[in-house]
């Protein structure tokens, strides 16, 4: 028998995606036992009317106002308020795309696998031109460094970390829910937490979600100065090593700061000028194999994805150092 599902989505300013997303939701809570909870973060479109209209005609849809803003704490505060009456937690994140049977598979696995949470791999898709360039660069090792669930096809397995999908509520109560101080990495902090006290996390290879990338340059460049500065303070609170994955776009700006000694000596711009050839290299390379040019700006987009990722990092370790000094 399939316990009681509560179904989160965190959602800001997301009036273009928010019904259709819902209504898939409602659909699939006719053959499951499924509470959704809409949690909004103050958003300035029609986000919330849209949310509120939902919630009357839908008994199984509730509306709450999220005054802290961030996906971590809209979670934690419907699991507070509703989390009683499940047994589930699944998170839906509300810019992005999902099988129709996302939520019973995620169940089915969860039951199989005994797992305290099940995660997800996401592939990344695009409309615009640069939107496409970002997802590219996002589903190439390129953009993405290897990890796990931005790996389309895989059988399941054991993982560290992963897209959040689906936690057991007695598990997500027991590590004390998301960290709220974070606004990013959010997800991996929670996983190293369940991670020490013995939950297993499993990254499933049965379903996946699409997800939309950020459609400017300057707001994919200040999201990753978001991701790498949350990644320096989960680093730094857990006390943990950080991977090769992550070395290598945190070598990004020491890069750029050596290159300014080149007047004094040349050799100084070679690390720098090695990236920028290697990620355009990279781009056009992923262009020809797609037969489709506009994709070898996948280079730049992960340029500016590297260089916003160190800025962060650096910023979060630096940050750290100074409040300790």
């Amino acid at each position: 028998m399939i316990e009681n599902i509560l179904a989160v989505i965190p959602c800001l300013n997301e009036e273009d995606h928010l019904e259709p997303l819902v209504s898939q939701l409602v659909a699939a809570g006719k053959t499951l036992p499924m509470r959704i909870v809409i949690a909004d973060g103050g958003s300035r479109d029609r986000t919330p009317q849209i949310a509120q209209n939902l919630a009357a005609q839908n008994p199984n849809v509730l509306f709450l106002n999220n005054p802290k803003r961030i996906q971590g704490a809209a979670v934690n505060l419907a699991v507070a308020k509703y989390g009683d009456a499940a047994a589930f937690l699944i998170r839906i994140d509300a810019h992005a795309d999902y099988p129709d049977d996302y939520c019973r598979v995620l169940i089915e696995e969860a039951g199989k696998t005994g797992a305290a949470a099940v995660v997800v791999a996401m592939k990344t898709a695009g409309k615009a031109w640069f939107q496409q360039a970002v997802a590219a660069a996002q589903n190439s090792p390129l953009g993405h460094g290897g990890a796990a669930h931005r790996i389309i096809g895989q059988d399941g397995m054991w993982v560290e970390h992963g897209h959040h999908a689906l936690m057991r509520i007695d598990a997500f109560r027991a590590v004390g829910g998301y960290d709220e101080s974070f606004s990013h990495n959010e997800d991996a902090e929670l996983d190293m937490r369940l991670r020490k006290t013995g939950c297993k996390i499993w990254l499933t290879g049965k379903t996946a979600l699409t997800y939309y990338p950020r459609q400017a340059p300057g707001a994919l460049f200040r999201q990753y100065i978001q991701f790498g500065y949350g990644r320096a303070r989960t680093i730094l609170k857990h006390r943990a090593l950080p991977k090769l994955r992550q070395l290598a776009p945190a070598a990004v700006l020491p890069a750029v700061l050596l290159a300014l000694l080149t007047p004094v000596c040349w050799i100084a711009a070679l690390p720098l000028a090695a990236w920028i050839a290697f990620c355009l290299g990279y781009g056009v390379a992923l262009g020809i194999k797609a037969g489709e040019m506009r994709i070898a700006m996948s280079g730049p987009a992960a340029m500016s994805m590297h260089f916003g990722w160190s800025v962060g990092f650096w910023r979060g370790m630096l940050a750290a150092f100074w409040s300790q000094s």
